[in-house]
This record gives structure tokens, sequence and C-alpha cells, in this order.
């Protein structure tokens, strides 16, 4: 089911194409196989693992991954409806698949999956040092805006890359007249 999980995640954000998730969750789910998360928390320094738990609830992952979840949800409708063939059936396994979705997640996963990446790329010493950054007033001022900073980048990031879409395509309908042609005549038979 992770991998069910991660597929679902990469076809959101884009990276897989809506085929392998269908293809995928029609194939019988592999025997899970831990990706030694486990065995690697094991091996961590107990004092550091503590501290990177502190850290993390500190900068609120949990409430953040909440907060990405519901995100991830509203958007995962469109998507959903857009990869599955039309017909009375696909409202309802979309509701379903939704609200099963939801009730697997569980946010304490994901604090557990990002330990052992925090002990891989940050020392004991550069985790206490980002403590002691977030309990700052610098530090907490961060944690308070980067949200709303992130969002209103997303928003800008979207014009743009609209714009950039816009712009492009009219520039290859405009240097390939049979191209804008064919478009034209795609589009009047998918009105007939």
């Amino acid at each position: 089911m992770k991998t069910f999980s991660a597929v679902l995640l990469l076809l959101l954000l884009g990276v897989l194409p809506a085929q392998t998730l269908w293809s995928q969750a029609a194939a019988p789910a592999p025997a899970a196989q831990a990706s030694g998360t486990a065995n690697d928390q094991s091996k961590i320094d107990p004092a550091k693992e503590a501290d990177i738990r502190r850290l993390l609830e500190i900068v609120g992952v949990k409430t953040l991954a909440a907060q990405m979840m519901n995100q991830m949800m509203e958007s995962m409708r469109p998507v959903l409806s857009n990869s599955l063939p039309a017909g009375d059936y696909r409202d309802k396994l979309i509701d379903l698949f939704l609200a099963k979705f939801r009730s697997k997640t569980d946010t304490q996963e994901l604090v557990d999956l990002a330990v052992p990446i925090y002990d891989k790329h940050l020392s004991h010493e550069e985790i206490k040092g980002l403590i002691q950054f977030y309990q700052s007033p610098l530090g907490k001022k961060a944690l308070t805006e980067l949200p709303q900073m992130t969002s209103e980048l997303q928003t800008e990031g979207r014009k743009w890359g609209q714009t950039l879409g816009h712009d492009s395509m009219q520039e290859v309908l405009a240097e390939h007249p049979d191209l804008a042609a064919a478009l034209e005549s795609a589009g009047k038979s998918a009105q007939h």
C-alpha cells in the first residue's frame, strides 16, 4: 500500500502519468517491504533522534502534513476525474477512493519517515542549531510567515507558468500554420 501511496503522490505532483496509477491499482499489492526505515532509525543516536523529533515538533511537521493532505485532497478530485473514463460510476468511485485515502493518512508516519532523512542530511549540531533558531524570534517569524509566502509563491508561479505556456503555444501556432489549422479542425470536430 505504501507503493500505491507513493505512486499516487507522484501522480499528483505530475511526475507520473495517470495511467500508471490505474495500472498499479489494478495489480495485486506486493508484500510490504520495509525500506529500511525502521532499521535506519535504530542506528540513529538516541539523543540525536530525540532532537530531530523535537525539531519536527517545533516546526509543526504534523500540522503542515495535515494541511498538505487537505490541499492534496482538494486537488485530487479533478485529477482523478480527468484520469478516469466518463461514466456513472466515476463520481462514486472517486468519493469512495478519497474517503479510503483520507482514512489511511497518519501524520505520525510522515514524522517517522522524516527522522532518518534529517539524520542523513544534518549533523546533531546542525539539528541543535535549527532548534535554537526556530525558538528565536526570527525563527518563530519564519515559521509563521513561510507558509503564507510559499502559498503566494505557488500562486504567482502558477500564473507565470500559465503565461509562459500560453505565449509559447501562440508562438508555435504562429510559426506552424499547418498545426494551427489542424488544431482548429480538431476543435470543430470535437464540438460535433
